[in-house]
């Protein structure tokens, strides 16, 4: 464990899908309970980078540090054991299974931790009522509650939720966005990727925004302006 509370330090990131190169030697530091959103086009490299912290691209080269250990070989297996979660882009919820049959599949690694089933309906209530119905026979947004319950259910130190509002309603995003300080108050930490950027400097202590694989601003949602924020985004 380090000494200080700094968490995840990623340096001089390279991922690969074949012979594509998608991210061009990405850094970012995190530390204990930040909040960083990933803002950018389509296809400028932020699901990668959430996939390749959690060992979802196995072609990558550079440095990924968690909690002063090097996991950037690390099978994805791995990485959540070691507190580690993804909410992946679309909610891939498994429909054969129960609402409450996902859930408890995010708890197999057995973390310690504040998550459980009953805190998990505590936060989304609707999910009880819903536990035994077929996962794909829920809404988009109660699908989206199941994704990031079977998450926390794993009691991650960090939470990668990518593309959180994605095909959503504007009530249950605004809903499950007024969640989100009750899921991060433990000292988790997140980063999110977000399409909406008001929304997402909005959600953010540190935000990064990222232009063809390659970080093309970061720092606070106060440091800079809009137009130097949309000039990075857009790339003018």
């Amino acid at each position: 464990m380090p000494l200080s509370d700094e968490w995840l330090k990623i340096e001089n990131l390279q991922s690969y899908y074949g012979d594509f190169q998608a991210l061009h030697g990405v850094s970012l530091t995190l530390k204990k309970g930040d909040v960083i959103s990933l803002i950018g086009s389509n296809g400028a490299g932020k699901s990668t980078l959430l996939k390749s912290i959690c060992g979802l691209v196995s072609q990558k080269t550079g440095s990924i540090t968690w909690k002063g250990e090097d996991i950037l070989k690390f099978p994805a297996s791995e990485i959540v054991k070691r507190g580690i979660a993804l909410v992946p882009e679309g909610r891939r919820l498994f429909p054969s299974l129960s609402v409450e049959e996902n859930l408890v599949l995010g708890g197999q690694v057995a973390r310690p931790g504040p998550w459980s089933l009953s805190s998990v309906y505590g936060l989304f209530p609707i999910l009880s009522e819903k536990k035994t119905a077929p996962s794909t026979s829920l809404s988009g947004g109660q699908q989206q509650m199941v994704a990031i319950g079977r998450a926390l259910m794993s009691n991650p130190d960090l939470i990668l939720l990518d593309e959180l509002s994605l095909g959503l309603a504007p009530i249950v995003i605004k809903d499950i966005y007024e969640l989100l300080p009750r899921i991060t108050a433990s000292g988790m930490s997140a980063i999110l990727v977000e399409q909406d950027v008001t929304r997402a400097l909005g959600a953010a202590s540190h935000f990064i925004c990222m232009q063809e694989g390659r970080v093309s601003l970061e720092g606070t949602p106060m440091g800079f302006t809009r137009d130097q924020i949309s000039a990075a985004y857009f790339g003018t």
